[in-house]
């Protein structure tokens, strides 16, 4: 069965999609995706769909529920590289990317990703920080 490669990258996972995706494809990786997810605790997915030249509805919300997916399990994620035709088309179809950030390529998907997560840590650290002080009160 044809897969979809996902690298590890430190706490990230890379996601280059580089044939034509069909449905059966497409949920593989959404199903790889999430359990790679689970066991290597990664906090970010890149997924970069720069070789895709077509993203139909059904593609479309695969990459959604992947998203949302991954939110759950605790990592953000970002699509990169998103050709203008298929913007175009997901327009004017009507189909937005709900919940999915995006960037123009690899490198600004890795700046979103990375500030995020310092973002997240330092929330966490504050947090901590804060309940450590309660509890000395």
């Amino acid at each position: 069965m044809e897969r979809i490669p996902i690298l590890k990258m430190g706490d990230l996972l890379l996601v280059t999609i580089q044939v034509d995706m069909h449905d059966r494809l497409a949920m593989t990786l959404q199903d790889d995706l999430t359990n790679r997810i689970t066991q290597t605790h990664a906090h970010g997915v890149l997924i970069d769909i720069s070789a895709l030249e077509i993203v139909d509805s059904f593609l479309a919300r695969i990459l959604a529920n992947i998203a949302k997916m991954s939110r759950v399990l605790d990592a953000e994620t970002v699509v990169v590289g998103m050709q203008p035709a298929v913007a175009i088309t997901l327009v004017e179809l009507g189909l937005s990317l709900m919940g999915i950030r995006t960037a123009l390529n690899v490198e600004k998907g890795m700046a979103l990703l990375r500030s995020s997560l310092d973002e997240t840590t330092n929330q966490i650290t504050a947090t901590k920080w804060r309940a450590d002080d309660d509890a000395e009160d």
